[in-house]
Order: C-alpha cells, then structure tokens, then sequence
C-alpha cells in the first residue's frame, strides 16, 4: 500500500454499464484498487454513444480506465452462478440501474450480504430507492432538466434554457458514489459490518445544486442577475468571457472599452441598475467587442485586472502552454483506439503510456484471466464462450 494507492489489494466489483457508476469505480481503481467490471457480451451500451473508434467511445473510455473486463451474460444461470461467486469476494459491490433489478439477478444487496456481511454495497440510480419516480428512465438530459439546473442555464441573447453541454449530472454523481464509498471503507475499519449506499443522480444534483435552492428560498421566482454585464462576448474571431464582483471591476472594464462615461451614466452605475437596463447596455457594448481580436482583448484585459479569458474549445485548450506545463492530459494508448489525451485527475498518479492503470479494456479483454482465477480450465472457458456466456477479446 502506498499514498498513491491505498485501495491496493481492495477487491470491487462493478455491475453496470452507462457513466455514472462506471466512472465511481474507475476513481477507485485510480486509487489502487482491482476492479473488475462486468459487462454484456456485446458490450456496454456507451460503448456506442457518439462518434466511435475501434470498440470504445469517448464516454467508454473514461469511466473504465484500470479496470478488469469480464465479458458475462448476466440471463443465463451460468452467469449469475459466476458474478456471484466475484460477488461474495468482493470488499465493495458498484450496481446501477432501476431499482430491483439487480436483485432480480441474484445479487442485490440483501441476497448477496449472508455470505459477505462486510461488504459496501453501493447502488446508483436515476431517482433512488423510493418514491413515486423510482422506475422512470433518468437520462443525464432528463435529471439536467428536472433537477432545475436547465433553468439557471439561459442564455443572455435567446433566454432559452440550455442543456450544460457535458454529462454533469452523471459525472457529479460518479463523484459522490466515489466519496460515499471512500467514508464506508473508512468507517468500516475494525468491523465485520458493511453497509448499503443509495446515490442518486437526483440526489447528487440536488448537492450540486444546493446554493441556488437556498437562493429560490430568499428569492423565490426568476432569480435576478447578480453581476451584469458578466458574460460571453464575441469578438472579431472568436469569443471572450468576462466577469465582475465588485463595482471597481466596472469601471475597469469601461476603460478597457474606452467608454469611460459608461461607468457614471445614472442607468449603469451599480449592480442593481446595470441590471434592471441589461439590453440598453448590451447593445452599447456588443459592438465594441466586435472590433478587436480575442487576444487583442485578452491582453487589455489582463493589463487592467479585469476578470477575463477567451472561451477555448477542447482543441485550445488542449494547446494552451500551461496545460501543457502542467502535463494535465498525456496522450496514452488506447486498444483499438490510439493515442488518446488521458486526463490527470486530482489526487491521482499522473497516466503514462503503457501502464494498465490507463487503459480501458475491450469487452471480455480479461475473461480468461478472471475465470481461470476462479478456477475455470481452458476447457470450461472455451465451452462456457461457445454458449454465449462469457466473451474472450484475449
């Protein structure tokens, strides 16, 4: 065990496709665990979303990294008899989808702890174990817009409400299926009793999402805008964001604009009344933007401390000299995939090419090992393959 990895020798086993509970068990093989995923035959379905290379997407090789691929139809009673077997071995268990339907399987939570009392059992679904929404499908565009987060998300010019364009509310999730699982391991220390985990992705938006339902308490409605002329702005070749906190920001801003006489003019003068005139202001400022580059207001901007950076797409960023210093995102080898940016997440160990830690594996990559471990013969293997329970990708 070490600092970097001090789940080494933790056994967890995931039962899920999709992001969210992936991406909690990816974190804890990122912390030294071995993880070994479960997936269909044909694979996890997010193998599939979006534009894909060779058998992985960019949504599959995230939230798989580090892990241990067994292939294992989960209808058939060979298969159940298999992951029960990893199941009852298993330090943490990682389940997603509608409640009830692992259980189904053979491996909920209170089938699977008579044999295994200490174990961390944690189950990730769209609207939790209860309640009247328990089997409503919970996309992450479904929980954006029903956890409200779509409603503080409007845009300046059409005041529609916009989708954030990444996987928030699963990826948010993921997060809190980790953190939950890390208190247990530690909670559990010098016990024989393990515990069930409810995370939600509704309850991980509402966490998200907390300082603003406190702000619909002291001001209920249309929240008003707190710091206008704060926004996106295009320029002459591209786009530029700015923000301000305090009134001295404004004035800054008007000097970089070079139109001073903003600054005290009655209808701009504070926060409250830049705000109750927004549209007068916007048509005054837009075209000022306009006129100059991105870089060109980029280096104005940061000469007069004024809250400010132009709007980078993944391609800039990926550019940009201190990502690069920081060695933020190495290109690392992916099967079928190639080389792919590998994102050095917080607390972790930096990825390196080569190293299994930041791979993803191909559906059924380690069917063979896993099986043999549980003393399968090659025989068994390969007649368990022909019957469609198992995938060899070895």
């Amino acid at each position: 065990m070490s600092y970097e990895h001090p789940y080494e020798g933790l056994k967890v086993l995931e039962i899920s496709q999709g992001y969210a509970a992936p991406y909690c068990a990816m974190m804890l093989a990122q912390y030294g665990a071995e993880v070994v995923k479960i997936e269909p035959p044909h694979g996890d379905w997010v193998r599939g979303v979006g534009k894909s290379t060779g058998d992985h997407s960019s949504l599959s090789i995230v939230p798989n990294l580090g892990k241990k691929n067994l292939a294992l139809d989960l209808k058939s009673d060979e298969g159940k008899a298999i992951a029960r077997r990893l199941a009852v071995e298993a330090d943490v268990i990682v389940e997603a989808g509608r409640p009830g339907v692992t259980a189904k399987l053979g491996l909920g939570y209170e089938q699977i702890k008579p044999d295994n009392p200490r174990v961390i059992y944690i189950s990730v679904s769209g609207f939790g174990q209860t309640g009247p929404y328990i089997d409503r499908p919970a996309t992450d565009t479904v929980m954006q817009s029903f956890s409200g987060l779509m409603s503080v998300n409007k845009g300046t010019s059409d005041g529609m409400p916009h989708r954030v364009g990444v996987i928030v509310a699963d990826h948010t999730t993921g997060l809190y299926a980790f953190q939950s699982v890390a208190a247990a391991l530690y909670a559990r220390q010098g016990s024989d009793e393990g515990r069930f985990i409810d995370v939600s992705l509704m309850s991980s938006m509402a966490g998200l999402l907390a300082p603003k339902l406190i702000e619909h308490t002291i001001e209920p409605g249309e929240q008003s805008i707190t710091n206008a002329p704060a926004g996106s702005y295009q320029t002459q070749d591209g786009w530029i964001a700015i923000t301000l906190i305090k009134e001295a920001h404004w004035a800054n801003i008007c000097r970089c604009l070079e139109r001073d006489e903003l600054a005290t003019d009655p209808r701009f003068d504070s926060f409250a009344k830049r705000a109750e005139n927004l549209d007068a202001l916007l048509a005054l400022i837009r075209p000022v933007f306009a006129a100059r580059t991105t870089a060109e207001w980029s280096g104005i901007f940061r000469e007069n401390d004024v809250l400010s950076n132009p709007i980078n797409d993944m391609g800039a960023w990926l550019e940009d000299p201190q990502v690069l210093a920081s060695d933020l995102a190495p290109m690392v080898s992916q099967p079928q995939a190639g080389p792919m940016p590998i994102v050095h997440l917080p607390g972790t160990t930096p990825p390196r090419d080569g190293d299994p830690k930041f791979e993803a594996p191909l559906a059924g990559a380690h069917s063979r090992e896993i099986l043999t471990r549980l003393g399968y013969s090659d025989a068994d293997i390969e007649a368990l393959a022909s019957r469609g329970v198992t995938k060899l990708s070895d």
